[in-house]
């Protein structure tokens, strides 16, 4: 019994996992479409040993691929052109609230596979989209219009702020309409306190008029 499939197949994982490790690190749909094909090429070439193809020129074969991709990308790096021919450019989809159609016929995209992707972005309303774009590895990228776009901490902080200036502001106004008219009233700032007290603060308690 031939049993030099065994470590044929061994070689083969750990061989295509050190191809595989050199080309990147992407997920299936972060990748390019040179990079989608070199992955596909190399699964093919990898098989070829069990079926008794040479093993070490398949890993061969397999290595040069992978430098001609790591090639091809610092091509990409250096020229915009050649990034423009091999990865392809963004393209709009939605521009102020409006469906660019002409970009979708050409793209053939569908407007009901753009609604559901803004879908699955939790976007109810096509109104509300600044800016939509598809990228280069298919997946659309937005942003909302201001009015529709959540509040972040630092919003409700600025806000928070705001709401305290504007108090600080009217306090300060009553105590100098209070200080002109002879009156030392303020509001008590703690109830439990004046049960701590065991009576009202004569200072900051208003006048009572009885009958």
């Amino acid at each position: 019994m031939e049993w030099s499939w065994v470590w044929k197949a061994v070689l083969i994982i750990i061989g295509g996992t050190l191809l595989l490790r050199l080309a990147g690190r992407k997920s299936i749909s972060q990748m390019t479409l040179a990079q989608t094909v070199i992955m596909i090429g190399i699964g093919s070439l990898l098989i070829q040993p069990l079926a008794g193809k040479n093993i070490w020129t398949t890993l061969g074969v397999g290595t040069v691929l992978v430098l001609t991709l790591i090639v091809m990308e610092f091509a990409q790096i250096k020229s915009d052109s050649f990034e423009g021919i091999i990865t392809g450019k963004s393209k709009v989809l939605i521009h102020n609230g409006v469906i660019q159609y002409d970009q979708l016929k050409k793209l053939r995209l569908t407007t009901d596979q753009l609604e559901m992707n803004l879908r699955q972005k939790n976007i109810s309303r096509i109104e509300d989209v600044e800016w939509a774009t598809l990228e280069a590895n298919g997946q659309i990228g937005y942003a909302l219009k201001p009015e529709a776009q959540p509040a972040t901490k630092g919003d409700i902080q600025q806000l928070y702020t705001e709401i305290k200036n504007v108090q600080h502001h009217l306090l300060a106004q009553s105590r100098t309409l209070g200080s002109g008219a002879g009156e030392k009233f303020q509001s008590p700032s703690n109830l439990f306190q004046e049960v701590a007290d065991k009576g009202h603060d004569s200072n900051t308690t208003p006048p009572h008029q009885f009958d």
